[in-house]
């Protein structure tokens, strides 16, 4: 049998390889607490236990990484980058999301429930190998990968431009890729994710080409959204928007949240101490 094998940077940014659906390698996470998942799940600790039980659990729940792969899932918290894409694709905002799955790498689609289902509960995708069921069921929602499939993000933006979608949300995480899709493409809307432990100088030229940006456990992002920052969405894990365009985004979002809410003016960020991940990297 021929063995799919997919490498995650996740829960604190440890390295986690799955193979044929089963958990062959946990490393040590940098962080040692994510408000996030303590919420979420009642994880107090990030340790290699806790991340093996977590990714078994999400293996089990909705066939991650398998051809049981669920693609239409729930939301997961209320401002995420697929929940941003989901709502901006529902409201017309964007004609299509360039995001990543497991087991298909790439995918482009203009299919709201589809960027949810993928990413709700996904983080950190470093490489991946086809999984056909998975592959299988994107494509019978309309969605479209790379051919072979992979992870290229600056590939994805340029099919779905070819495809005829004008207004295009894009998640990198890689400084190199959020040039290369802004010089693509000036009406791109570019969404910074999993960036903890970036360099302030990689930071800084990262929020030149991004529209939003995910803080993850990165100080020098946060420092950063002093200058930069027109609106914040979350305090643990903020997500700041840099231009109009993510800011018309996040408020967009922000209607479709079914959660009370505050809008108020004041300086950003803002980030309650005891709210932020141990240690910030």
């Amino acid at each position: 049998m021929k063995k799919d094998r997919h490498i995650f940077e996740t829960m604190g940014k440890a390295r986690v390889v799955v193979e044929n659906g089963k958990v062959v390698e946990v490393g040590k996470p940098l962080l040692k607490y994510c408000p996030l998942w303590a919420k979420i799940r009642g994880i107090r600790e990030l340790n290699e236990k806790a991340i093996k039980k977590n990714i078994e659990f999400r293996i089990q729940d909705f066939g991650m990484c398998t051809a049981d792969r669920e693609v239409e899932l729930e939301v997961f918290v209320g401002f995420g980058a697929s929940e941003t894409f989901m709502t901006a694709l529902r409201r017309g905002l964007l004609d299509a999301a360039v995001t990543v799955c497991e087991g298909a790498g790439t995918v482009i689609t203009s299919d709201p429930r589809l960027v949810q289902g993928i990413g709700a509960r996904l983080s950190g995708v470093i490489k991946t190998t086809p999984v056909e069921g998975i592959i299988e069921k994107i494509k019978d929602k309309g969605g479209k990968i790379l051919d072979p499939p992979g992870i290229d993000q600056v590939a994805g933006l340029r099919l779905a431009l070819e495809l005829g979608y004008e207004r295009v949300g894009v998640t990198v995480c890689a400084l190199a890729d959020a040039e290369r899709c802004r010089a693509i493409s000036r009406e791109a809307v570019i969404f910074g994710v999993h960036l903890t432990g970036i360099s302030m100088e990689e930071a800084e030229e990262f929020c030149e080409f991004a529209d939003l940006i995910t803080a993850c456990a990165s100080p020098h992002i946060r420092e950063l959204a002093k200058e930069k920052a027109l609106l914040q969405a979350g305090t643990a894990i903020p997500i700041f928007a840099l231009t109009s365009a993510g800011k018309e985004l996040l408020l967009e979002r922000a209607r479709e949240v079914g959660d009370t809410l505050l809008l108020n003016t004041m300086r950003l960020p803002v980030l309650p101490e005891e709210k932020q991940p141990e240690p910030l990297v």
